[in-house]
């Protein structure tokens, strides 16, 4: 019986018409998706603004998508989305003049313990945290909050270890001021 054709309840099955219009999701975009609650917490933490921090978080993984071709597969790529996502928060500051509005949404805010005291120093904490300089606060989250080491960091925001290190000594110092009570205007060293 060769060269007939097969009978039709022989036929391969007809695809699922959603897997021919999607394409299949390969290790880089798993890892990609992986990596989107850490860049939503972090963006969070930066902006105090959920919506914003959203916002910066789809412009990060569609710059990502986009240029997905560039990123080497044997680097970390949550590295690279927050790579990525630096220089977008960079450049929209560099466009809005250096300010950056903070809200307190209560959506935003991390649980916290029920008390009062609890919660007052977290407000502080957040209100010192929107104090430091913008170099300072995105070291001392990638540190703190993404438990990020410094030569990730490095890469990261392309600073050199150094500067990593100056930039977290200074925000965790300003940070302690803020928080102890103290004017948050420390005595200025100078550097010969």
């Amino acid at each position: 019986m060769s060269g007939m054709s097969p009978r039709i309840d022989q036929q391969e099955p007809e695809p699922d018409a959603r897997a021919v219009n999607e394409p299949p999701i390969d290790g880089d975009s798993a890892k990609m998706v992986s990596c989107i609650p850490r860049l939503r917490r972090y963006a969070r933490a930066l902006l105090g603004d959920p919506a914003a921090a959203d916002d910066l978080v789809q412009d990060t993984l569609e710059r990502a998508w986009t240029r997905r071709h560039s990123w080497r597969g044997n680097g970390d790529m949550r590295a690279w989305l927050f790579s990525i996502m630096h220089n977008l928060h960079v450049d929209q500051r560099r466009r809005q003049g250096g300010l950056t509005v903070i809200t307190n949404d209560e959506a935003s805010a991390p649980p916290a313990r029920a008390t009062q005291e609890d919660a007052l120093a977290l407000r502080d904490l957040d209100a010192a945290l929107a104090m430091l300089p913008a170099e300072q606060r995105e070291v001392l989250l990638l540190v703190a909050l993404e438990d990020m080491s410094y030569n990730q960091i490095a890469l990261t925001l392309d600073i050199s270890i150094g500067t990593v290190m100056s930039r977290l000594s200074r925000g965790r110092e300003k940070l302690r001021l803020l928080t102890s009570g103290g004017s948050g205007h420390a005595m200025q060293r100078k550097v010969r």
